[in-house]
């Protein structure tokens, strides 16, 4: 018996850990990275299973298939790495795309399933979810595309801050 309490008590100890780990992974670019500001537009508001938020697309999301001829055939589901560069407001844009983590400069890493048109890239911003209060005031914004405030930390790795109207 008190062998299978501290059997149980260890498990429900390792199971706190990992969803604390995954939890402060996931939010790492919140505490520890650069503030940027990229474009975006809205794709879809609402989702009845999902609740209240809004699915984004960035320019950055489809990259044209001139663009990655250099690195010859993804692989589905593979890493790449986006790099951005501001323009003269300090919005950021697509600047270029490799498989490996650029040395310098800030980019984004997402991953990408293989396309005959072009790069389809998933950086885990596609969606940002707010409270009910907030999302009609969220579409009035996105209507006209926004600009959504990402901090990116130094692997790569983003979130979405806030979105702000244009």
């Amino acid at each position: 018996m008190f062998r299978k309490r501290n059997l149980l008590l260890v498990v429900v100890i390792a199971q706190f850990f990992l969803l604390t780990g995954i939890y402060i992974k996931a939010d790492l670019p919140l505490w520890m990275g650069d503030e940027i500001r990229v474009m975006t537009e809205p794709v879809d508001p609402r989702s009845l299973f999902r609740g209240n938020y809004a699915r984004l697309n960035y320019d950055f999301s489809q990259i044209p298939k001139a663009r990655v001829s250099q690195l010859g055939d993804i692989m589905d589901n593979e890493v790449v790495y986006v790099s951005l560069e501001p323009n003269s407001q300090g919005i950021y844009s697509f600047s270029s795309v490799s498989l490996e983590p650029p040395e310098e400069g800030v980019f984004l890493r997402g991953r990408a399933p293989g396309g005959l048109r072009g790069l389809s890239v998933n950086y885990g911003l596609e969606a940002f979810f707010v409270p009910k209060e907030k999302t009609l005031q969220l579409e009035k914004d996105l209507r006209s595309g926004a600009i959504a405030v990402l901090m990116v930390d130094s692997s790569g790795h983003a979130r979405i801050k806030e979105i702000l109207p244009k």
